[in-house]
């Protein structure tokens, strides 16, 4: 597995088209929204698990890329499991929680892209991954829409009597028209080589953002897709510029008037210039 030896600081744009990219909750699923500003919010938690479900897609049942946060998972009885293993049992005492952290690393793609705390039950120690994202934000303020939804059964046999056979069922379903969502990423070669994140990992990561939307179609979310994967490459591990002066490169332009309902409404732009690729590397150097 080839050593990742550079900084990486990355731009991420998708869109969504009638539906709703990330429920809040605390808010009766609402779209999430900056009260102040109007403009749409999606957690960096939603983005991650979207990476996270491509890789099991495409990986699954390859050693090294098992996830751990994963649907109806008992994280104890994975780190249990890593407590199991020869090369941690066998141990001093003092030395299992890092053997039991490196097999935890080695094993689970997630761990040694993102990090995790695993230290619920018999102790494996944390840590602090090589990837992170930002919350995204929309470009321009949102506009989330209410509807009324009729299904056309009831669940239980008192419901239809109280309806004399009408069986009907309403509900209320959120969509956001449009909002083109913009989020930041960095990658240290410092922190992957405590994890073990990989060059293969890395690519496996732009292949994600890239993906993730295709393998995660629901009704509640409508049509998101990626617009854009912006990714700037320095030439050492410590990095050449700082992320704010390179994402300040990246822009989105408004090319109508009135409310936005497609991608078609904005241009990518990369020192105002058009970016026609949906994946881009820009080397950075000294």
């Amino acid at each position: 597995m080839s050593k990742i030896n550079s900084r990486y600081d990355f731009v991420f744009l998708f869109d969504v088209q009638d539906g709703n990219p990330n429920g809040d909750p605390d808010a009766g699923n609402l779209p999430r929204i900056d009260a102040e500003t109007g403009m749409g919010l999606v957690t960096d938690v939603c983005l991650k698990r979207k990476v996270r479900n491509l890789v099991q897609i495409t990986r699954k049942g390859i050693d090294g890329f098992d996830i751990f946060i994963k649907e109806k998972g008992i994280l104890n009885q994975f780190i249990d499991e890593a407590h199991e293993q020869d090369e941690v049992k066998n141990k001093e005492k003092g030395e299992k929680t890092e053997a039991a952290r490196k097999w935890m690393s080695r094993k689970y793609y997630d761990i040694r892209t993102f990090g995790a705390v695993m230290s619920t039950g018999k102790n494996a120690g944390q840590v602090r991954g090589p990837v992170q994202m930002t919350f995204a934000r929309s470009v321009e303020p949102i506009v989330a829409l209410e509807h009324s939804i009729t299904r056309m059964a009831v669940a239980t046999e008192a419901e239809a009597e109280k309806q004399s056979g009408d069986n009907r069922t309403m509900g209320r379903k959120f969509t956001v028209p449009y909002g083109l969502y913009r989020s930041h990423g960095f990658v240290s070669a410092h922190l992957a080589d405590q994890t073990g994140f990989s060059q293969e990992d890395l690519d496996l990561f732009w292949e994600a953002l890239q993906n993730m939307f295709e393998h995660d179609r629901s009704a509640a979310r409508g049509l998101m897709s990626t617009r854009g994967v912006i990714v700037f490459e320095h030439d050492t591990a410590l990095g050449n510029k700082s992320a704010q002066e390179l994402f300040a490169r990246v822009t989105c332009e408004r090319t109508t008037g009135g409310p936005a309902r497609s991608f078609s409404d904005y241009r990518i732009l990369l020192d105002g210039q058009p970016v026609k690729e949906t994946f881009k590397v820009i080397k950075v150097s000294g």
